[in-house]
């Protein structure tokens, strides 16, 4: 394929494509459940990947797993071959990278608690305004003594500090009362239980490892189980929110590419927005907005047009919309207000169309090279050549274990970070408690075992600290790098 070859996605009179160039100006996929998005996902992802482009992709459902294996053997997608006349139809996988933040399905994919950041933390906790605040402060006490927040024991242990010792806190960081901490802690123990503690630790996701082609120069497809995850919809949203600014935080910016550097299908992209708070949305508007200069295109997948604001849905300009049913007023509103976002084609009357589209139909508008958006057709989208449906636990098990990053993220590391810097000073205090009430037999026997600190030599506890103060130092420009500039925080 040449290098900017469109990516032929539907057909109408003619075939309807994508042009590379115009891809990073970002898409939706919409319609009711069972018209055909999982599928138009699919060969969109396809295409991009034959292109060289490297995806990402939630598999909210399990099917998506089967781009790893050839398709065949499947009635529709031969009748659909026949259909649209795909004389160059040939049957085959594509690269896929498999991860699960349960690990189960996949790589673990696992960032840490500095990474995700107080404002992400804060919607992925539920917590309100107040705690939210007592969170941020948490993490500026963090950041002050060089004590990296890294899994959930972490945040806890450092919560628990900063409120036993929220009076001499309360000058420099605020008020940290104790009900704000209780409630965090709390919603700490509700994400832990939700199998949220896996997501926090190391090593963390290096974003380089999803922006992979294979040797034959295709992207690869990386594809996160999400069934699971779906449970925690909150979880999931700030999870693939989070990828998404890290992508906008580390990637340069590149301008007007020939072809992205990494496409992002967002799929329930409705979880997003759902009660997310004004600051968090006026956020995610921004990336959307500022990420296609660092040449990345995100496609919302979403069965209702409705369920994205106005402000981010006029930014997405590749649009795939399969049926719609009209059966309450909600549903006749989407239906209209679908049409409208299309640039008119006096031969199809978009309204009326949007409710009669079969499976696998859908009206498509595409950027022409201007960046204008194309008259609207109703068109046939084009079959994927991997399998429709899921790979089975052993095709998916061998996709692993052949990745080159397998081996790597399977090993948890759980180096010197807030909780151990803690304990150690607890261990210490008591230490120091049990000398000041005087002379301890048991020391004298050697049954009861000083803590490790004091036995530190002198060289040992300088090489620390000074280890320590550039931790710390790292530390604070991981806070403030990522997300730090996007989503306000301190610089």
């Amino acid at each position: 394929m040449g290098m900017t070859n469109p990516i032929r996605i539907a057909k109408a009179e003619s075939f309807l494509h994508i042009l590379p160039k115009m891809a990073n100006r970002h898409g939706l996929i919409a319609g009711a459940t069972g018209t055909g998005k999982t599928v138009t996902l699919q060969s969109l992802a396809e295409g991009f990947s034959a292109l060289g482009v490297p995806v990402f992709m939630a598999d909210v459902k399990g099917d998506l797993s089967g781009m790893s294996q050839a398709g065949g053997a499947n009635p529709k997608v031969d009748a659909r071959v026949q259909l649209l006349g795909l004389t160059d139809f040939k049957l085959q996988a594509s690269p896929v990278t498999f991860w699960d933040v349960f690990g189960k399905k996949g790589h673990p994919i696992r960032t840490t608690v500095a990474e995700m950041g107080p404002l992400l933390l804060t919607r992925m906790l539920n917590l309100n305004d107040v705690q939210g605040g007592v969170l941020n402060s948490i993490f500026k006490i963090a950041d002050d003594k060089g004590w990296l927040l890294l899994d959930l024991k972490d945040l806890r242990a450092m919560s628990q500090h900063a409120a036993e010792h929220s009076a001499e806190y309360q000058t420099e960081y605020g008020n940290i009362s104790a009900a704000s901490v209780g409630a965090l802690q709390r919603a700490l123990l509700q994400l832990e239980t939700e199998g949220g503690d896996l997501l926090f630790g190391e090593p963390a996701l290096i974003l380089d490892d999803m922006m992979q082609t294979d040797s034959q120069g295709r992207g690869v497809v990386n594809i996160l189980a999400s069934d699971q995850l779906l449970n925690s919809p909150r979880v999931y949203a700030t999870l693939l929110l989070w990828l998404l600014s890290e992508l906008f935080e580390k990637l340069p910016e590149v301008g007007d590419l020939e072809k992205p550097k990494l496409v992002f299908f967002f799929d329930e992209a409705h979880l997003l927005f759902t009660d997310a708070p004004q600051a968090l949305l006026t956020k995610i508007e921004q990336v959307v907005r500022l990420i296609r200069s660092k040449g990345v295109g995100v496609y919302f997948v979403s069965q209702n047009p409705l369920d994205i604001p106005d402000i981010v849905l006029g930014q997405l300009g590749n649009r795939v919309q399969h049926a719609l049913r009209a059966f309450t007023p909600r549903d006749q509103k989407a239906v209209k207000s679908a049409a409208e976002t299309f640039r008119i084609n006096p031969k199809v009357d978009v309204a009326t169309v949007i409710t009669e589209l079969g499976v696998g139909e859908a009206l498509v508008s595409f950027l022409d090279e201007k960046g204008v958006p194309t008259p609207v057709e109703r068109a046939f989208v084009c079959p994927p050549s991997s399998r429709i449906g899921p790979a089975t636990d052993i095709e998916r098990s061998e996709t692993v274990k052949s990745s080159n990053v397998f081996g790597y993220y399977e090993k948890t590391v759980d180096r010197e970070s807030a909780y151990e810097s803690l304990k150690g000073r607890a261990d210490q205090s008591a230490t120091e408690a049990k000398a000041e009430e005087g002379f301890d037999w048991g020391d004298m026997f050697g049954s009861s075992k000083p803590s490790s600190r004091s036995r530190e030599g002198v060289f040992e506890a300088a090489a620390k600290s000074a280890a320590r103060a550039i931790g710390s130092q790292l530390g604070r420009q991981i806070i403030r790098g990522v997300l730090g500039s996007i989503l306000g925080g301190r610089k």
